[in-house]
């Protein structure tokens, strides 16, 4: 597999294989995060219960495992450069999040409760396996080669998700061609296919990225765990004397808070205005067909303009979507809106990536990782509880998605400040 996609792309075999744990997750992100969780909650966990407490017990359960993960990153990312144990790290939470999506086929019909756990479970592993997945992207990628590299694992994490989401679909739909009995078995065989997915395409990420080069180790892992608690505090005070890099950081703390709520929270959204399951399952699929392509044309424009101008351009597209959004009461609006979203969702977190690579010291990138999956997590704790809250203090869900406004123009006069560094070759 890795041969055929290198003739494509015309990239080595670290990069590619790099690249392809994008493919494998992906399924996770779409499948199981963004669609069905979301729709089943409503559906079959928690049928008959109002959409506004529904969208409030998402939201409160994303913002808990965010807040989770961000505690655990640092230490983590800290101990994962000291002993070499990024890919171990990652294969670790990889499989908890693989189990975890399976399990989900175990849930009974009303436990919302259990429904919650388990999805938080499989955030948790996901969310934590990126911390030393994206660590590894400056031993793999040099400078010259982060942008296009970010960008190529996005792009084909929204291919690879996209074909096991197009599959999925047409089980829900038509369950019985695949000896299916109903919807709600095929839903069900929708979350095992997606761990067995992320499982079988993880293996060229573990086999060809090499873990990269440490010192000798002369300190047992008690030590060096102790070791990794006390980088946390030089990392930070590091951080605190290099203004541009905290100034990045804040900004995509913002932005990306908003970017993750739209993510996460657009099925709820929709469920909320009684649009059908099947439309919004397509309007997903549109994004996922849209971001594959559009994550490698960020990739480009970024060779003439840099990173920070289209993230920007970005920024203002979901803030544009953000309104439009409130103002949405058809299908066919769903779809408009995926369009725009599909066009620059890709671009936004490629370049993101890519450009906190090149501002960071490679022999600390599981520290600085963890620090950006971090403020990630943190950023999507405030905007699923923005909308939660304003979902149920005005019954109307819409009107929590215009606090999301403010996060992107903050964002974004900061993000404007930021220098970015000259790309080296």
């Amino acid at each position: 597999m890795t041969g055929f996609f290198e003739r494509i792309f015309k990239v080595d075999s670290k990069i590619l294989s790099w690249a392809l744990y994008d493919w494998a997750n992906s399924a996770c992100a779409t499948t199981v995060m963004a669609a069905f969780v979301p729709a089943f909650l409503t559906d079959y966990w928690s049928v008959g219960v109002e959409s506004s407490l529904t969208t409030a017990r998402l939201g409160i359960a994303n913002s808990g495992t965010s807040i989770l993960v961000a505690l655990m990153a640092p230490s983590l990312g800290a101990l994962a450069d000291q002993r070499g144990f990024k890919k171990l790290f990652c294969g670790f939470f990889m499989l908890i999040a693989v189990f975890a999506c399976c399990a989900l086929a175990l849930v009974p019909q009303g436990d919302w409760l259990a429904a919650l756990i388990t999805f938080g479970i499989v955030m948790v592993g996901f969310n934590a396996s990126l911390v030393f997945y994206d660590a590894l992207l400056p031993s793999v990628a040099k400078p010259s080669q982060s942008n296009y590299a970010s960008s190529l694992g996005y792009g084909l994490g929204y291919l690879g998700g996209g074909i096991l989401f197009a599959l999925n679909i047409a089980m829900v739909l038509k369950p019985q061609l695949f000896g299916l009995a109903d919807s709600v078995q095929a839903v069900k065989a929708s979350f095992i296919s997606v761990g067995i997915w992320w499982l079988a395409f993880s293996f060229p990420f573990f086999r060809n990225v090499p873990e990269p080069k440490i010192g000798e180790i002369k300190i047992s892992l008690w030590k060096s765990t102790k070791q990794s608690l006390g980088q946390i505090k030089i990392t930070f005070h590091d951080l605190a004397k290099n203004r541009n890099l905290l100034k990045f950081l804040i900004a995509f703390w913002l932005y990306i808070d908003g970017v993750y709520t739209v993510m996460i929270m657009a099925v709820d959204f929709g469920k909320s205005l009684n649009l059908k399951t099947a439309d919004m399952m397509g309007a997903l699929l549109l994004v996922q067909l849209l971001g594959f392509p559009s994550a490698l044309i960020f990739s480009k424009i970024s060779t003439k303009f840099g990173c920070r101008v289209p993230i920007l351009i970005s920024i203002a597209s979901y803030a544009i979507a953000v309104v439009l959004a409130t103002l949405m009461s058809e299908s066919w609006h769903f779809y408009a809106l995926s369009v725009l979203i599909g066009v620059v969702q890709g671009g936004v977190q490629a370049l993101s990536r890519s450009l906190f690579a090149r501002m960071i010291p490679q022999h600390k990138s599981g520290e600085y990782f963890a620090l950006f999956n971090l403020v990630g997590k943190f950023a999507a704790i405030l905007g699923p509880l923005l909308v939660a809250m304003g979902a149920y203090y005005s019954g109307q869900p819409r009107y929590g998605l215009l606090g999301l406004l403010i996060l992107f123009a903050l964002g974004g006069v900061l993000l404007w400040q930021v220098k970015e560094p000259q790309t080296e070759v």
